[in-house]
Formats: structure tokens, C-alpha cells, sequence
């Protein structure tokens, strides 16, 4: 029915009928859902007061705007529900066992160490596991993602347990809740010295939310001060009443450090496992699970660690992983080696895939190449589609004080690269958490995995974003492309600075006395060895200049693998010198740090006093 005309446009007007779009949606999107002319609803905008072109990603806001003018109700699709959708229209069921009773089979319980930082969690993880991962760890925390598989005896019975390894802290929120709930059960680690802290609450929580049964370790029972009786009565508080209190929670006492009760505490998750839950899954179907962790890999390409949940996933099958596809071309278990095919319950690294998929994507087989193509070019569109939706208005941290009070800017636009897909996610999360009132909004324009690229410096300079780049450096010519456009691109290998800067930003408190000043990159061409000193470097210098007992990284495939060394010698033939200048050849010797490879680049910096603002 033609109605009266919509700012002197004449235009199907609705009866408040409800109009289905998804995230990012454009003009010409809702324009096909009415029936409509989309030039006609950009004139609507423009009499609305806003510049709208047909084909723009525009934001739910606007979406609703245009809504209420024409008289329709605006659903916006949640991602969960275009994704089921999206997987029917290739009538795939996701999250569905096939075959009914008769074919599921029982699978290992997957488990997932939960509780406060410095408690023991990574020693437990590592205790189980028999090898070190608590070495080498970047603001001693757990900076990516994994996953393995133990076994224990239950009954003269062989039984094995996944472990889905997550960092812990409460900037990790997002990444830990996701964890529990991909798993079955949660251990809840408690040090029986320090008792029940925030961080312990909120992993309770955590687990209660996805509605887990909870094994509680008492861990350091051989430390002095420890208590195990107060940490059960504390826990009663929160709901978790040990078993010899007549409840039926199971508490294990241990020592990570030790060793002690580690099989006990493996026994009580199998027992609580089989008490609690039915752990059953067809391993005859085409498999579906989840992504643990993924990364770019310099020599294998995107690899992804996958949590297989039901059926079994074969070398060769074509899988879709978020939005990433590919033919499984090598699959390998928890220690390294080559396996054919995985079950339900295994965790798997799987080679073969097109680009990164993100923590917590979902994966499933599919017949052919071309569905999983289509699949994956669907979700990535959508992706970009909400990305662009995204208003975005080039500050620098420091400058966004006096921008603000100026009144030119309310938001600060934000681009994450890091070295994990989980490390990410969890950055992003934390970040859109942080709570500084009314005054500014922080927006995340893209994030991804793998080094800064030119494109993102280029999507910096057209939106006036600031690059993040987490464990991970600008690549080719990323740099100068970022001075010379004037991108703001800092670079971070502990989460919490992260998280610290932006949070002082956004309050306008950001005031450095110290500032990085890069002095010179030098390229490994050579690695001599020397019983004196260790390995030695044989460099090409780059750019700039390297002096000696300044500060230096090492850069290996665009990532950071050593932060906060120093130049201790430097030399020109056998001559000792105090700097070695662009284009000319030398050794560096960085101390005990001897982990050098050829191809490698020793970044070379200073900090100096910046005089405040």
C-alpha cells in the first residue's frame, strides 16, 4: 500500500511488521526486505540528518532509526542465529550427535584448570604433563592457549582425561569462560596457604555459569601456613561443600611443586565425571568441535588446535574452521607426532587451513571443498560487514586528552594483531571491559593474528585508529608507511601494560616520562659459536645504527622471541667498536642469550625521557 511520503519520498510504509537483518546490514539489504527503492530510504537518511550511502555497512543504531520513521520493527539476527542459519541452508546440523542412542559411545572428560593467579595452575598443568611450560612465560602468565591429554587408572581401568591449558587472570575472563564451556569439568585450584581470593569467586562463578561440576585442588599443602580445613570452610560459603562435610564436591589436597595427589585429583575428576555427567559421543559421524588456539605458523601456514566433540576427524577431510577452510593435510597429537584420525574428546593441531580462525570458532567436516569455500566466504563477509558497521572518526594515546576536551573526538579506535588467536580475543575482551564512564568510546576495528601489515596501517591512517601489536612487530614496509602517515603503533608483550596505557588513556592520564626510541635493526646473516662467549652474531645492519649496552629484541617471522637484552659486544672485523652504522657488516653479542638463528632480526632501542605535555 502506498502511504503518505516519508521526508517527500513516497514509500511502502509498514504496519509494524518486523524486518529480520543482520549485523552490518546496509540500506539496499533493508530496501529488498520491503520491497522498496534504496535510493529512496538514502533520501530518508539524509532527511533524518544522516549521510548514508545504499551500500555502507550502517550500525544496529541507525538500522533502528530507519525502523521507527518507516514504521517497521528491526531485528537484528545475533551472529549465533545467521550461523545456524547460515549452516542449515547446507542442511548441516551442528551441535546434534547423529544415529540416536545406539551409536554414541562414551569420550574422555575435558577439563579445564581454573583459579587465582599465582596459585599453582600452570605447576599443576605442568606436574600432570611431566614437562616445563611455566619457563619462558612472558609477565609470568600463560600466554597461549593448548591442549593435551593425560591418563590415570580408575579401577583397574585405563582412563584419560583432556586438558584445555587457559591462562588465568581476570583479564582472561572472556577466554576462561569460553574454556569452561567447552569442557565438562572444572578443577578449581586453591592454595592452601593464601585461601579463598577475588580471582578463585570469579572462576567459581565461571564454572557454576556453565554449569560444570567443580573437583577443588588444594594446592602447596607442603607450604608453611597451609591450611586445607579453612579452605573448605571458606568454599561452603560459595556453595562447594567437600564430601567428608556430607556435600558433593570432591576436594583432593596437593602439592604441584612435589607432586603429591596428582593421580588422586585425576582419579576424583574420572569419579566426578561418571557420577555427574553422561559422556557419551558418536565417533561415526563427520566431525564437529571447536578451536582451542590458532596461529600463524612461518613454515606450516595457519594452524589451528582443535577440540574434536563428536565424531572423528580424518587426514584428507575437508573441514571449515570460523571462517577459515581447507583439506586437512597433517594432523598432530599433544607430543608432536603425526596421527591419521582423532575421536571425540582429542585435541589435534591441524595443518592445511586457508587464514587464522579465532579462538572459540566452531569447525565442522563438510563433503566438498566448494560448501566449505562458501561457508567461510559467508561468515567472513558478515564478519566484515559488522567490522564496517563500526563508526569510526588519527590520535595518538597521548594526544586523546586534549582531544576529548576539546570535544573533537568520543571515541578511541583500536587495532589488535598478536601472535595467538586466544591472546586476542582475550586482549579485546579486556579491553571493551574497561569502564571509564560516559566520555569515550572504545571501538576495536579489526584484530588478527600474525605481524602489522601495511593494509593495517593503511585501515589505521583512513580511520584514525591506533595499531596494537601484542608479541608481534611491523613487517616490510609497515613501519615507515606508519611514520610517514603518522599511525600510533605500539608494541606489547605483557597483557595487563596493555590494558594499564589504554585504561589511563581513555581517563586522560596517560603522561610517559620514558619513551622507546628505535636506534637500529640489524639482520642475522650468520651465527658464529664461541666457548667464551656463546653464539655470536653476524649481522648486516638494516637501518639506522646498533650501539653497544643499548637495549635489543629479537624478531623471528615477524613475532618477538626475546624481549629486554642488551648489546653487551659489538665488533667490526676483530676491531671491538662502540657502533656499527646502516649497510655495514659486524658481530653482536648479546650476552647469555644465545637462542639465534639465521634470518632473525636484533631490533635494537633506548628509552628516553619525554618531556611531559
Amino acid at each position: 500500500m502506498q502511504a503518505p511520503s516519508v521526508g517527500g519520498v513516497m514509500l511502502p510504509r509498514g504496519k509494524g511488521e518486523v524486518v529480520r537483518l543482520s549485523r552490518g546490514a546496509s540500506l539496499t539489504d533493508f530496501a529488498e526486505k520491503i520491497n522498496a527503492n534504496p535510493a529512496s530510504l538514502v533520501q530518508v537518511m539524509f532527511n533524518l540528518g544522516e549521510m548514508v550511502t545504499a551500500t555502507q555497512s550502517v550500525s544496529d543504531e541507525t538500522l533502528n532509526l530507519l525502523g521507527e520513521e518507516m514504521n517497521y520493527v528491526v531485528q537484528i539476527v545475533s551472529p549465533e542465529e545467521e550461523d545456524r542459519e547460515l549452516l542449515e541452508s547446507f542442511d548441516i546440523e551442528f551441535g546434534e550427535d547423529e544415529g540416536g542412542e545406539t551409536a554414541l559411545v562414551a569420550r574422555p572428560p575435558v577439563v579445564t584448570v581454573m583459579g587465582h593467579v599465582d596459585h599453582g595452575k600452570t605447576r599443576l598443568l605442568d606436574a600432570i604433563r611431566k614437562t616445563n611450560v611455566i619457563e619462558g612465560e612472558a609477565g609470568g602468565i600463560t600466554q597461549h592457549i593448548g591442549a593435551y591429554q593425560a591418563s590415570t587408572e580408575v579401577n583397574d581401568e585405563e582412563r584419560k582425561i583432556t586438558f584445555i591449558d587457559t591462562p588465568g587472570h581476570e583479564a582472561f575472563t572472556a577466554m576462561r569462560a569460553r574454556g569452561a564451556k567447552s569442557t565438562d569439568i572444572a578443577i578449581l585450584v586453591v592454595a592452601a596457604n593464601d585461601g579463598v581470593m577475588p580471582q578463585t569467586i570469579e572462576a567459581l562463578n565461571h564454572a557454576k555459569a556453565a554449569e560444570v561440576p567443580i573437583v577443588v585442588a588444594v594446592n602447596k599443602i607442603d607450604v608453611e601456613g597451609a591450611d586445607p580445613t579453612k579452605v573448605r570452610g571458606q568454599l561452603t560459603e560459595y556453595g562447594l561443600v567437600a564430601e567428608e562435610y556430607g556435600g558433593d564436591t570432591m576436594f583432593v589436597d596437593i602439592s604441584a611443586r612435589q607432586g603429591l595427589n596428582i593421580e588422586e585429583l585425576l582419579e576424583a575428576v574420572v569419579l566426578t565425571a561418571d557420577a555427574s555427567l553422561d559422556l557419551r559421543a558418536n565417533p561415526d559421524q563427520d566431525a564437529q568441535g571447536l578451536a582451542i588456539e590458532a596461529h600463524l605458523d612461518r613454515g606450516r601456514g595457519a594452524v589451528a588446535t582443535v577440540l574434536v566433540q563428536r565424531g572423528t576427524l580424518r587426514v584428507g577431510e575437508t573441514m571449515v574452521v570460523g571462517d577459515a577452510y581447507g583439506r586437512v593435510r597433517a594432523m598432530l597429537d599433544d607430543k608432536g607426532e603425526n596421527i591419521k584420525e582423532a575421536g571425540p574428546s582429542t585435541p589435534v593441531l591441524v595443518l592445511g587451513l586457508t587464514n587464522v580462525p579465532g579462538a572459540g570458532d566452531n569447525f565442522l567436516v563438510v563433503d566438498e571443498d566448494r560448501t566449505a569455500r562458501q561457508i567461510a566466504e559467508k561468515r567472513a563477509a558478515r564478519e566484515r560487514n559488522a567490522a564496517f558497521a563500526k563508526r569510526t572518526r588519527r590520535v595518538s594515546l597521548e594526544d586523546l586528552d586534549k582531544v576529548l576536551k576539546a570535544g573533537e573526538v568520543q571515541q578511541l579506535n583500536l587495532i589488535i594483531k598478536g601472535d595467538a588467536s586466544g591472546s586476542v580475543e582475550a586482549l579485546e575482551s579486556s579491553l571493551l571491559q574497561l569502564d571509564v564512564g560516559e566520555e569515550v568510546d572504545l571501538r576495536i576495528l579489526h584484530r588478527g593474528v600474525g605481524a602489522v601489515t601495511e593494509t593495517d596501517i593503511d585501515l589505521a591512517t583512513g580511520s584514525d585508529a591506533i595499531v596494537i601489536g601484542f608479541n608481534v612487530r611491523a613487517e616490510g614496509r609497515a613501519t615507515q608507511l606508519a611514520e610517514r602517515e603518522g599511525v600510533d603503533v605500539r608494541y606489547y608483550s605483557v597483557i595487563y601494560q596493555v590494558i594499564e596505557e589504554i585504561e589511563a588513556a581513555l581517563k586522560g592520564m596517560l603522561k610517559p616520562e620514558y619513551e622507546e626510541v628505535e636506534l637500529g635493526t640489524a639482520e642475522i646473516r650468520e651465527v658464529f659459536r664461541s666457548s667464551k662467549l656463546g653464539n655470536i652474531a653476524g649481522v648486516l645492519i638494516r637501518s639506522g645504527e646498533v650501539r653497544r649496552n643499548t637495549k635489543a629484541r629479537v624478531i623471528r617471522d615477524g613475532k618477538v622471541v626475546a624481549e629486554n637484552l642488551n648489546i653487551e659486544g659489538l665488533r667490526r672485523f676483530k676491531d671491538d667498536v662502540t657502533e656499527i652504522r646502516e649497510g655495514f657488516e659486524g658481530g653482536i653479542n648479546l650476552g647469555n642469550f644465545n637462542d639465534i638463528k639465521v634470518d632473525d632480526v636484533i631490533a635494537t632501542y633506548e628509552m628516553r625521557e619525554k618531556p611531559r605535555g
